[in-house]
């Protein structure tokens, strides 16, 4: 048998391994970010690769079948963040993009909320408890945010960073041009 939870592969590696404008890519989005590692940015593709083949196959259905699995894949994207409307056409789908998959993860929705000073900062965060989504501390850096969890997001209740006479908190802070851009904005 198997590990349950280990059922199927959550990548596929490049398909073209050695290729220079597929590793200018992987870096730009390596440093904007801060992954670890390619196989978060392959994670990434996957489910995009995914969604849109999905999105193609419902092209050769029927007008009714069609419209359903429309529907239907379009209201998960909308749930899960990925598109803007709950109603949107199956083109939207076909032209989603790997930076959309990867905005919605914690780590970077925590680096966007300026509660760390860089990407880096935020997966050290994360993987070391400090941060939670509606109280659950949650150590996973590559966790999916939902739509409505980004407002929930917040220091987890027994983080030292909720002490606001906490220095790390000043660092934070001075060390956020990212987030102070926004709110000028």
């Amino acid at each position: 048998m198997g590990d349950p939870r280990r059922l199927r592969k959550k990548l596929e590696g490049p398909r073209h391994p050695f290729n220079k404008s597929r590793f200018e890519e992987e870096m730009l989005y390596m440093g904007r970010y801060g992954l670890r590692n390619k196989k978060e940015i392959w994670k990434a593709q996957t489910m995009l690769r995914k969604y849109r083949a999905r999105a193609r196959a419902s092209l050769a259905l029927s007008e009714q079948q069609r419209e359903e699995e429309r529907k239907i894949l379009v209201k998960k994207l909308y749930r899960l963040g990925i598109m803007p409307t709950e109603d949107g056409p199956t083109d939207e789908v076909l032209s989603l993009s790997v930076e959309q998959f990867l905005k919605r993860r914690l780590q970077s929705l925590v680096y966007e909320l300026g509660l760390a000073g860089s990407p880096w900062q935020a997966r050290q965060m994360i993987n070391h408890g400090h941060i939670s989504i509606r109280g659950q501390k949650v150590t996973s850096p590559s966790y999916h945010v939902i739509r409505g969890e980004e407002e929930e997001i917040s220091y987890s209740p027994s983080s030292v960073f909720n002490d606001p006479a906490h220095p790390g908190l000043a660092m934070v802070a001075s060390s956020t041009p990212h987030a102070e851009t926004k709110s000028d904005e």
